[in-house]
């Protein structure tokens, strides 16, 4: 596309600025020659003040059209003071710092990054019109997949009447987080992303671990499930490292105790005995004889018993005698450490509907069942409630732990959006010796080779896995105010941005994304859904 053509219709010496006068590395710097542009405003509106900053500019150069950014806008104080009469002298100067964003060859009719390209001196500088704006918002997307986009979800800063309209793809196919301060409009950017997702029939699986989103959708538009209450599982679906992370081991003593004692309950269920393994006074040899016979099949137990079990292991191997006496007997030292978990089980088992969901109820739905028929339903959304459990952290990272294990072992899945609120919960555990969930990491390294694409949201980016966060391609940044937590996602920021961090309002948000030329300054739009996160008044 050509100079004369992007400004057809239009005077072009109205929007003539000056000339490039310097080429540096990483800016260059033009003199203005056109000073009238600079005062007579009637000619543009509030969106374009030639006489500030961060306004768009055209340069004509033989490599083709730049786009850059002024970032600085300075003149000589004599220059000023004379700019209106007309009056010129040698020695004063007006001038601009340009930064370079993109590039439009000839052979082209939108913008790319204009790599090792640059300016060169003398060349000519414009200001940008709305449409050379609205062509830019259009090359902002690297992804020519031809998809229906999402609905407006926001607008951009100053510009209100350009609601953001981007591809699926562009958000999610290197996943996506939602990062921001409390009351910063993070909940609502991520239900009006969600009602894009939703409304345009595309899948999705939401984890709410605190209900905000139950009345979010209609039952016609989603398959809702709240766990204990209309949806349970077997206690034998779930692997000793996620009985771990439920119960909150702190060390790996706790983790082998617990390990034994459902063992040992899966022995009595093996065997059809409704009570738990009292070993005290049992034959050492027996007794692991008895157990060796649990099989990988044998996985069911009754969870019920697992605190009386777990103090039936407090016993120790005697020292030998003349009498041979090969039993076992009390050892108040492991009764005392194995206290502590005793008393995290039987405060978790204090919620009748966590035994409810801990069970065989045929009259419930099968969470796994469940998930295994949406996985290979397309146009088919999945909400699950996990705030019925508690709002325990255990149980919220033993749920994420569990689902994202289980979809990474299905194959030929319809593609899905897997939504998970306050990810830094699940996604580090204050007490575990392993100190990340696998499950998560896993699906954020090679969940997108299967068509599972994570939305997650956070208050806390310095409390996520680094290899969590460096898995994510695209972030919406609320306001920060903690330095850490700007330092965590400064590497995702140019300087302009990182000054704003702090500066943002609410439902302002910094797009910034590897599949976007650009960074995007935005106001979400609040969403028509029901939520539940109004702040009450005091």
């Amino acid at each position: 596309m050509t100079l004369e053509s992007l400004y057809e219709g239009l005077n072009l010496q109205d929007y003539y600025i000056g000339k490039v006068t310097q080429v540096y590395r990483s800016c260059s710097i033009a003199q203005i020659d056109n000073l009238e542009i600079m005062t007579n405003r009637n000619k543009f509106n509030s969106s374009f003040l030639p006489n500030t900053i961060n306004n768009f500019v055209i340069v004509d150069s033989t490599v083709g059209l730049f786009l850059g950014e002024i970032f600085e806008n300075k003149a000589s104080r004599k220059n000023i003071l004379e700019m209106s009469s007309g009056e010129t002298n040698t020695s004063d100067y007006h001038e601009i710092s340009i930064d370079t964003i993109s590039l439009m060859t000839p052979e082209s009719n939108k913008f790319e990054l204009a790599g090792f390209k640059t300016l060169g001196i003398t060349d000519k500088v414009y200001l940008a019109t709305d449409r050379v704006y609205e062509l830019f918002l259009q090359s902002l997307e690297f992804s020519n997949i031809d998809e229906q986009p999402l609905p407006p979800f926001a607008t951009y800063l100053n510009r209100s009447q350009a609601g953001v309209v981007l591809k699926p793809s562009t958000l999610f196919n290197r996943h996506l987080m939602c990062i921001g301060a409390t009351n910063s409009g993070k909940s609502t950017t991520a239900l009006a992303i969600l009602d894009g997702v939703i409304s345009t029939k595309r899948k999705a699986l939401i984890i709410d671990p605190t209900g905000e989103y139950k009345n979010a959708f209609s039952s016609d538009e989603i398959t809702k499930l709240a766990l204990g209450v209309d949806t349970a599982i077997s206690p034998g679906k779930i692997t000793m490292e996620q009985w771990e992370k439920l119960f909150e081991t702190e060390n790996s003593s706790q983790g082998a105790v617990l390990s034994e004692a459902i063992t040992s309950l899966r022995y009595m269920k093996k065997k059809g005995d409704s009570g738990y393994y009292e070993k005290i006074g049992e034959s050492i040899d027996e007794v692991q004889e008895n157990l060796a016979t649990v099989s990988k099949d044998d996985t069911d137990f009754n969870i019920d018993l697992l605190p009386e079990q777990i103090q039936a292991e407090s016993v120790c191997e005697p020292d030998r005698d003349s009498n041979y006496n090969f039993r076992y007997c009390y050892d108040s030292l492991k009764a005392n450490a194995n206290a502590q978990l005793i008393q995290k089980i039987q405060y978790q088992m204090t919620n009748t509907r966590f035994l409810k969901f801990f069970s065989n109820d045929p009259e419930l739905y099968n969470l796994l069942d469940v998930i295994e028929e949406f996985c290979h339903l397309p146009e088919a959304s999945l909400y699950i409630d996990t705030s019925t459990l508690g709002a325990a952290e255990g149980i919220g990272g033993m749920v994420v732990d569990l689902v994202s294990n289980f979809v990474m072992s299905r194959d030929n899945i319809s593609p899905f959006v897997f939504f998970i609120d306050e990810v830094h919960r699940y996604a580090k555990s204050r007490y575990s010796d392993k100190e990340f969930h696998g499950g998560l990491t896993l699906l954020a390294r090679e969940g997108r080779k299967k068509g599972i694409f994570l939305y997650l949201t956070t208050q806390s980016p310095k409390d996520v896995s680094p290899i969590l966060f460096g898995q994510i391609g695209t972030m919406l940044i609320h306001r920060l105010m903690l330095n850490d937590e700007i330092k965590t996602v400064e590497s995702h920021l140019d300087d302009y941005s990182i000054k704003h961090v702090r500066k943002l309002n609410q439902g302002e948000v910094i797009l910034t994304s590897v599949n976007l030329l650009h960074n995007m300054f935005i106001h979400v739009n609040k969403s028509n859904r029901t939520q539940y996160n109004e702040t009450p008044l005091l």
